[in-house]
């Protein structure tokens, strides 16, 4: 398998159970492969969300706060707790973790963009596996679009990824919605990214902020700087391997 450098976004439907409490089994399975992939000579950068529903439970709240504010304070808590589970999981095999919080307007200049793409490189190359969220305590871009799926497309483009791996509580995109249609088939490549499918992907969801409208805007920002990106089930993570060995896994959007 050829060296890649690969970006996986996971969503909070991934990392939490119904009850919002932790999914531990799925963390550990998610850091076990991409552990794996690390060992094998890829660069792996990891989005990931999380930190308001994890911050949610662990302030024992019941719910996600509804005021900005509240998610806000819920993140601050959930980022630490998630890099803790992080940096706990992927010890345990010896990888070095790093943190990358920054906001939008962060990207709004040139220099900035630099630097930033320097301390990925930088990282990158002593080996750590950078994790990136959005700063939810200090912006609130993500709060109200869901668009961490977006900032993993502008992370992949950044860094000149080979791939974008969007993990999701679905099996990709149908051609209508599997929750209110038996008969709805799953959509295995998207050649061109049409209104025709942008009006199909609005009529999706998940549990998370974002839904498969966010996902069909991460993957034109990808695709058009001719990187594809494949959104899949994060219910078996081991399947980023038949990914990356360039078998059908849920949908690829062609760059």
């Amino acid at each position: 398998m050829k060296k890649k450098r690969i970006v996986v976004k996971v969503g909070t439907s991934t990392l939490t159970h119904d009850t919002g409490k932790t999914n531990i089994a799925k963390i550990s399975e998610l850091v076990r492969v991409l552990a794996d992939l690390h060992n094998m000579g890829h660069e792996v950068i990891l989005v990931s969300s999380g930190a308001i529903g994890i911050g949610t439970a662990r302030l024992g709240l019941g719910k996600k706060p509804k005021s900005i504010k509240g998610r806000q304070a819920a993140a601050a808590v959930g980022q630490g707790e998630l890099m803790f589970l992080y940096d706990k999981f992927f010890g345990e095999f010896d990888i070095i973790v790093s943190q990358l919080l920054f906001t939008y307007d962060a990207l709004e200049k040139e220099d900035n963009k630099t630097h930033l793409t320097n301390t990925f490189n930088q990282l990158l190359e002593y080996g750590s596996i950078p994790i990136v969220n959005e700063n939810d305590s200090v912006s609130i871009v993500e709060l109200l679009n869901g668009d961490n799926d977006c900032l993993s497309a502008t992370v992949a483009e950044l860094i000149e990824a080979d791939i974008l791996i969007l993990l999701t509580d679905t099996d990709g995109l149908y051609d209508s919605n599997p929750s209110e249609n038996k008969d709805a088939k799953l959509i295995p490549v998207v050649e061109k990214i049409t209104e025709e499918i942008e009006a199909v992907a609005g009529g999706a969801g998940e549990s998370g902020t974002g839904g498969f409208a966010t996902k069909v805007k991460a993957a034109k920002i990808a695709t058009a700087a001719g990187i594809p990106v494949v959104v899949m089930n994060g219910n078996d993570t081991t399947k980023i391997y038949n990914v990356l060995n360039g078998e059908s896994v849920g949908t690829k959007f062609i760059p």
